[in-house]
């Protein structure tokens, strides 16, 4: 039998498999629990999470990867990395404190909230400045002492790397980042130090930010920070990890002193392994190599990935590979033990983080030789075999429809600055409009209703009644507080891409596929298993309904191509281009059944599209032109006066300008709350000329912001853009708040509007 190459986990969910962990912070959230209950369920949580991991025969298994909100935030609280507008004196971080920058008190405002690389995981961004750093807790070290001490384990701490820390931080220039990596050194020193002398054998360190793209200086600062380390820390074996793409030159990244180097071989495209074929690999070095999707869901063509092992052992040697994912499974569920609901031909072709840490686990007795392991083998091959050969993933009706696509128009019959008029004489708005993004508040009454609903307990008409009572409800809100363009509130609806997919051919849907988007905040993808294709029209019921009670445009609410895509578990024979082009197809018909039906003002939203941007700057230009397109083709048979709308969440603007205007939407509203200045920047180097809303308050936070925080807000946005082009609106949409804290802040905001005008009034006279 030939030796067994070791496995490792990079990450495990923090959430549990019946969202124990979102439960437990709720009721802490709440005051239901006290600090005492908290820890010590959590710390049942971690245990639970250390156990299964051994349980799957994992050698070397993560600790503190398990966090109480956010693994970023972790470390900046580790370091004592307080913004001044919190009340800190230094020390341990409290939880309040900690709490409090994640999501905001009634004295300060929560630090940013921004997209972990190209995922939808959300990671609290460190306002660093000039603060000194200091170690106020050892959190590698405590996860350490834990696992050995409750689970017998010699765990793998993991860290975030000073590169990647300091990429991911902000309040200081990017000139500035070697002395600021200067000030942080010691401190990452002293953290290791501490677990050298603890006896621990492996620390793995993520630099993930190395995947984009690093210049000379920055090879230069990673240099002397790993430099640094192997001499001040010289009998500690560091895996310096990366993942989600190749990390290029890899001879840069093999100079590096440490003892072993972790490479994603699944988001790579192939290039690392071209790399190590045509550099070599040192003799001295561990290959940490991520063979299994730590991203998506399905199970892995197993003799693949066998043939990539003995491919790698030939390489680096099998006394020197660890098999492991390709990344943290904080992205994937769970386990799919659960998922009882499911047809066994689907259901045999998932695997969640369970079934991924088992699939590693079967791939090193398989390279080992393993006569149970080569059952195992043919069990699997048999599975995907089943899987594929489903006739709802070759329709021929889909694949003319996509072939099709060239005949159809790729733009509006007018430019925007023609169909502008045509829409304002139609819909005679005041100056600065104000509106929200699209969902009202999500109370118990409207998940339980919804429940009894599902569960046959309340009939289709039952149910409808409650919905339509819910849309009266808003509709009448909004009237009272002086909006100028309403929703109907979006009380139908679960989630903004399940609700689609629940509607669309080619979805499945999980019962317990949950993950982590932000903070408690957790998500159920569906999954693009097939084809997709319209059905039926899915919004045009409660649109109508909503309508027919106002004046006032309301508009109708859809999800864009791009956002059900990248919020999707999508599936993994066809590009991600392919897959949004037959969504938008599909939402090209429901535009159209809208706007029969009357709706005239529809918004496309499409928070996720920065989301997919690619890593590699030499990948993005192909991505934005797919992702524009695929919008176009869902919008743009409308009429010239059917005004359309999109919303993203916060991006980085400049670099996304020209692909932003050429979706053509006639109004945007851009998740700008926490960065709002920052993104002001962008407006003043660069133009913008159609409608645009910046959020002018932030929703993730319980506060209620001031009217005079708000108009702070509008005032910056109106000394780079035109009055005439400008929309009000809260910077996401409200599922998540109450309604007290709904109506007070959307009150403000009014008032703040109806204050922006009279100023604008007095300017242009």
């Amino acid at each position: 039998m030939a030796n067994q190459v070791k496995v490792s986990n990079l990450g495990y969910p923090r959430i549990g498999k019946n969202r124990e962990w979102k439960k437990t912070l709720e009721s802490y959230w709440s005051g239901k629990m006290d600090q005492e209950t908290f820890r010590s369920e959590m710390a049942d949580i971690q245990l639970q999470h250390l156990q299964t991991q051994q349980a799957a025969g994992i050698e070397l298994i993560p600790v503190n990867d398990f966090t109480f909100y956010d693994h970023v935030l972790d470390t900046a609280a580790m370091f004592g990395i307080v913004p001044p507008r919190f009340d800190y004196d230094g020390g341990e971080i409290s939880l309040d404190l900690y709490f409090a920058m994640a999501r905001g008190n009634a004295g300060a405002t929560a630090c940013e909230m921004t997209k972990w690389f190209n995922t939808n995981y959300h990671y609290i961004v460190p306002e660093i400045g000039r603060q000194t750093p200091r170690l106020t807790e050892n959190k590698p070290l405590a996860a350490y002492r834990f696992a050995k001490e409750r689970a017998g384990i010699e765990g793998k701490p993991v860290i975030v790397g000073l590169y990647t820390f300091l990429k991911l931080s902000k309040g200081f220039a990017a000139s500035e980042t070697a002395e600021v990596a200067g000030r942080f050194l010691p401190v990452y020193v002293q953290l290791l130090q501490e677990l050298a002398a603890e006896g621990v054998a492996w620390v793995q360190i993520d630099e993930p930010a190395i995947v984009t793209g690093a210049s000379e200086e920055e090879w230069k600062l990673l240099d002397t920070i790993y430099q640094t380390i192997a001499s001040e820390v010289p009998g500690l074996n560091i895996l310096l990890q990366t993942y989600f793409e190749a990390a290029e030159p890899l001879e840069a990244l093999l100079s590096l002193p440490v003892q072993g180097l972790g490479l994603d071989f699944v988001h790579d495209g192939g290039t690392n392994l071209e790399s190590i074929e045509r550099l070599g690999w040192p003799a001295d070095k561990w290959l940490g190599a991520g063979i299994i999707d730590g991203r998506n869901i399905w199970r892995s063509d197993l003799d693949t990935k066998l043939e990539l092992v003995r491919k790698l052992a030939a390489l680096t040697g099998a006394d020197h590979l660890i098999l492991q994912p390709s990344s943290s499974l904080l992205h994937v569920p769970v386990s799919v033990a659960g998922e009882n609901k499911l047809k066994k031909t689907v259901k045999n072709a998932l695997a969640f983080a369970d079934e991924k840490l088992a699939e590693l686990s079967l791939i090193s007795a398989a390279f080992a030789g393993s006569e149970e392991a080569a059952a195992a083998l043919q069990a699997s091959r048999e599975a995907l075999e089943a899987f594929r050969a489903l006739p709802e993933r070759g329709r021929q009706d889909v694949a003319e429809q996509v072939r099709g696509l060239a005949q159809l128009p790729d733009h509006r019959s007018l430019p925007f600055a023609e169909r502008v008029k045509l829409q304002q004489e139609k819909w005679q708005l005041p100056l600065l409009p104000t509106t929200t993004i699209g969902s009202f508040p999500q109370t118990v009454e409207v998940r339980q209703a919804r429940l009894k609903w599902r569960k046959g307990v309340w009939n289709q008409e039952r149910y409808d009644q409650f919905i339509r009572e819910q849309i009266e409800s808003a509709i009448t809100l909004q009237e009272k507080l002086g909006l100028d363009v309403l929703v109907h509130g979006e009380f139908e609806r679960t989630d903004m891409v399940e609700f689609f997919g629940e509607k669309l051919a080619g979805y499945l849907f999980t019962q317990g596929g949950w993950v982590q988007s932000y903070g408690s905040r957790c998500v159920k993808p569906p999954v693009i298993y097939a084809d997709v294709a319209f059905i039926e029209p899915m919004t045009v019921k409660e649109s109508v309904y909503a309508q027919s009670l106002t004046k006032l445009p309301v508009k109708g609410m859809l999800t864009g191509p791009v956002t059900i895509l990248n919020w999707s578990f999508v599936r993994d024979d066809l590009s991600r281009e392919e897959v949004a082009n037959q969504i938008a197809l599909a939402l090209r018909h429901e535009v159209l059944a809208l706007e029969s039906a009357g709706v005239e003002m529809i918004q496309v939203d499409e928070p996720a599209i920065r989301e997919g941007l690619p890593l590699k700057a030499e990948d993005r230009e192909h991505y934005l032109n797919w992702a524009v397109k695929s919008f176009r083709i869902a919008t743009n048979h409308v009429k010239d006066t059917t005004q359309v709308h999109t919303h993203m969440c916060y991006s980085e603007f400049n670099d996304m300008i020209d692909s932003i205007s050429a979706m053509d939407a006639d109004v945007i509203s851009i998740e700008t709350s926490r960065s709002h200045g920052e993104l002001i920047v962008s407006f003043e180097e660069q133009e913008y000329d159609k409608g645009i809303g910046l959020g002018v308050y932030d929703i993730h936070s319980p506060r209620v912001p001031a009217v005079e925080e708000m108009t702070a807000n509008i005032d910056r946005a109106l000394r780079v853009l035109d009055p005439e082009q400008f929309w009000i609106n809260p910077d996401c949409g409200l599922k998540t708040r109450g309604w007290q804290e709904t109506e007070d802040a959307l009150r403000n905001m009014v008032e703040a509007a109806a204050i922006a005008r009279g100023k604008s009034a007095v300017l242009n006279r």
